[in-house]
């Protein structure tokens, strides 16, 4: 009788593993796959990463941010060894460190330490007459600081590693961007001086603020922080109540690098909660909205879901989102948005990963992973990767397998540093 009760529980258990494998070999091909849109697509003189691809583009410095945090992982997971990794990294901070900075409009990458949004891939120069900004700035300079953290042994590629890093940090002039202190402007350029908008009210500049309190060279007011959520909205969508965005990656973006777990603010400390469980609400939001499906579009439910900035049909690249009030939904959905939920809803992102690649194939899934986006009621699919989009697909699914770049970022000075001057206490800062 107990023989037969233990080999039970032993066909349970393997029953249990057999289940699990494909479910982790997927999350592995997917995460290999996006990380190899960073590895082979690099610049070999600039290091520069594609805005996207296959269609020939200039470069993201915001996908350079989330690439030199992949190539991170990659090591850690065994995509490619320790030393590859840090040399690529390092050879891609050093190639942004001698980039030229100044005022003029042409023939320069950024200003004040920081870059211009977009840079010609081959030359590192300003793309026509972009501007230079603070939010896509702050995506690289996490990537460094996450380089500059995970790179710790004592060598000679890996120190450089963590001294070109803290050189990048340390030049940028944070209070030169504060047009209207104590908030922080979107942005700049040589024609138009600063951008008329400031960073305020919850969106994917948590990062800007935290970045911008934690230097060590030009720090910011800590009023600042309360500035950025002046115009903060609450509200019920779905039967969530949370702080609200419409797309989802302004629910997903920072968290990418601080691991908002267990640490509040005075902002959510009066409402309950902290920033990961307001992203987990949001996200379950979304994916009840797409249940619901109340514009009938072909597909939406419980397996296929999620919005946020994407390409589209008819090429149109716009910010797509649900929340209360706010209702941007013509049918594109956007994997990124659904895959990188899964550190706040594994149980809602897993499937939609198995049922987009099972239902639609390589029409979805491809060389570099998904494609940006499709539209299910249009027979629509994507040509191209985009960079924003795949990193956080890499950072989360790790964030989710082990926690490697919270783990990591909470042991960086700055950002603890940041954190503390934005009055974040309690969890892992105690």
């Amino acid at each position: 009788m107990r023989r037969a009760a233990a080999l039970c529980l032993s066909l349970t258990l393997l029953a249990c593993a057999h289940a699990a494998r494909p479910q982790t070999d997927l999350l592995d091909d997917v995460e290999r796959r996006s990380f190899h849109f960073f590895w082979d697509l690099a610049d070999s003189k600039t290091f520069l990463i594609h805005d996207r691809a296959p269609t020939p583009s200039f470069s993201s410095i915001a996908a350079v941010g989330f690439g030199l945090t992949a190539y991170g992982i990659g090591a850690e997971r065994g995509y490619v060894t320790r030393d590859e990794a840090a040399q690529r990294t390092l050879a891609t901070l050093q190639s942004m460190l001698a980039m030229k900075q100044g005022p003029e409009p042409r023939g320069i990458s950024g200003y004040k330490g920081f870059f211009y949004h977009f840079l010609d891939m081959q030359t590192a120069e300003r793309f026509k007459t972009v501007e230079l900004s603070t939010v896509d700035t702050s995506l690289l300079l996490a990537g460094a600081l996450f380089s500059q953290s995970y790179f710790d042994r004592d060598n000679a590629t890996e120190k450089a590693i963590r001294e070109t890093a803290e050189t990048l940090y340390e030049r940028v002039d944070w209070n030169w961007e504060q047009a209207r202190p104590p908030a922080i402007s979107m942005g700049w350029t040589p024609e138009e001086g600063f951008h008329t908008y400031d960073w305020r009210g919850y969106n994917e500049a948590m990062i800007v603020v935290i970045l911008a309190l934690g230097s060590p060279t030009h720090p910011v007011d800590a009023s600042a922080w309360s500035e950025y959520h002046k115009t903060d909205k609450w509200g019920t969508f779905y039967g969530q109540e949370h702080l609200l965005f419409a797309p989802l990656f302004g629910h997903q973006y920072s968290h990418v690098w601080i691991d908002f777990r267990g640490i509040q603010d005075a902002n959510n400390r009066a409402h309950g909660i902290d920033y990961f469980e307001n992203s987990r609400r949001a996200t379950l939001a979304q994916h009840a909205y797409a249940v619901d499906n109340p514009k009938h579009w072909r597909d939406y439910g419980d397996k296929i879901w999620g919005l946020t900035a994407c390409d589209g049909p008819k090429e149109t690249y716009m910010a797509r989102g649900a929340t209360e009030g706010d209702i941007r939904d013509d049918g594109t959905i956007a994997p990124t948005a659904a895959v990188s939920s899964i550190a706040f809803a594994p149980e809602l992102a897993i499937p939609a990963i198995h049922e987009m690649q099972a239902l639609y194939g390589d029409k979805l899934y491809s060389k570099y992973g998904f494609v940006d986006a499709f539209n299910p009621t249009l027979d629509w699919f994507d040509a191209d990767y985009l960079g924003i989009d795949q990193g956080p697909i890499v950072a989360m699914i790790e964030n989710h397998r082990s926690g490697l770049v919270w783990k990591t970022m909470r042991k960086n000075p700055h950002i603890v540093r940041g954190l503390k001057r934005a009055g974040f206490t309690g969890g892992w800062l105690k």
